[in-house]
């Protein structure tokens, strides 16, 4: 069992079954979620933390961000431009009701207004809590309850736009597909070494750099210089069995425990951000003539991952939703925690 653990072989298997599970249920982005539910199943039923290495994830994020990239075509960038004042506006307000509701709920709850602020903001989880140490929040709190909206995103939006919109109802022309013989037979597969190389050195400087520099190699690649092959679905699958194991074994189920009853308070506001986002969707799509199946997935307080993988499922467009979801983590990342900071300052100066 050990030399299982370290290669990862424990790993992988236990993702693969969990991800095979899934797909034999038809159930929503099964590799990514049947691999996330199997690995925190088997930490909880074992008591062992699983061992993962960093490097299974970059392979399977700089795959997908590649992937992601084939999606965008001239006509995207032009598609784009006119929706981004719209989409920032957008999301700034869900990212105000966020705030305005965690800020409530500490009027009934032990939890500092800081704390519960951070904790409900739709960022990345990591980015969350190293912005809430600054301000000297407690960081364990603001994982716990980032824990419990990542979680409840994940398994709530994808099935939900799923279940609304049939996979068969396609709009969105969606790269082809391609072999594992062909791999062998186009030389132009080599190229995928510069996104791929790009994605990892870009990784802990930019913003998700890890995905963005893969995709955005991809796209000046394919569009201006030789059009790239098309990737094998072999190779996509183990990538969302990598990211799926990664996700589940960050989840504890102590650690989701440890919140006790103020965890389902989280999830509540997690619930209200969904729904608002929808609204919000709703009037998006009226006001730009984007569809709403984009939009939705656009908006939605999720990973850009699984939105722009659900949005290829349900044809909606995966360029403009992986467009949009970039600028909404650019807006959380660049400019709510210095924004939070200030405010947060002011108030205790003024109090």
């Amino acid at each position: 069992m050990h030399i299982l653990q370290r290669f990862s072989l424990e790993a992988l298997i236990v993702g693969f079954i969990g991800g095979y599970i899934f797909a034999l249920f038809q159930l929503p982005l099964p590799w990514v979620l049947g691999s996330l539910s199997a690995i925190t199943i088997f930490q909880a039923f074992t008591k062992r933390k699983i061992v993962f290495q960093p490097t299974y994830k970059d392979i399977g994020l700089v795959t997908l961000g590649a992937y992601f990239g084939l999606y965008f075509t001239i006509s995207t960038f032009t598609i784009v431009t006119p929706f981004i004042i719209p989409y920032i506006i957008a999301t700034s307000i869900l990212i105000l009701v966020s705030i305005i509701m965690s800020t409530l709920v500490t009027k009934w709850i032990p939890i500092d207004q800081v704390t519960s602020v951070f904790s409900s903001i739709p960022g990345g989880l990591t980015e969350m809590a190293v912005a809430s140490e600054a301000l000297h929040a407690k960081s364990a709190y603001v994982v716990i309850f980032q824990t419990v909206r990542l979680v409840s995103v994940l398994f709530i939006v994808p099935p939900l736009i799923i279940t609304i919109f049939s996979p068969a109802d396609t709009l969105a022309s969606s790269p082809t597909i391609g072999s594992l013989e062909s791999l062998s037979l186009d030389w132009t597969y080599t190229l995928y070494l510069i996104p791929i190389i790009g994605g990892y050195l870009l990784r802990n400087i930019i913003p998700a750099g890890i995905v963005v520099g893969s995709m955005v190699i991809t796209i000046l690649i394919h569009l201006f210089m030789l059009p790239l092959p098309t990737i094998p679905d072999v190779i996509l699958l183990i990538a969302q069995v990598f990211i799926g194991i990664s996700l589940g074994k960050s989840i504890h189920i102590p650690d989701l425990k440890a919140g006790g009853k103020y965890g389902f308070i989280y999830f509540i506001i997690t619930l209200l951000l969904i729904a608002t986002s929808f609204v919000l969707a709703y009037f998006f799509s009226l006001l730009t003539g984007v569809d709403i199946k984009t939009s939705l997935l656009s908006l939605a307080p999720g990973g850009l991952i699984e939105m722009v993988l659900t949005a290829s499922q349900v044809g909606a467009d995966p360029a403009l939703v992986s467009a949009f979801q970039l600028t909404r983590i650019l807006v959380i990342i660049l400019c709510v925690p210095g924004a939070l900071k200030w405010y947060f300052h002011y108030k205790s100066s003024k109090n």
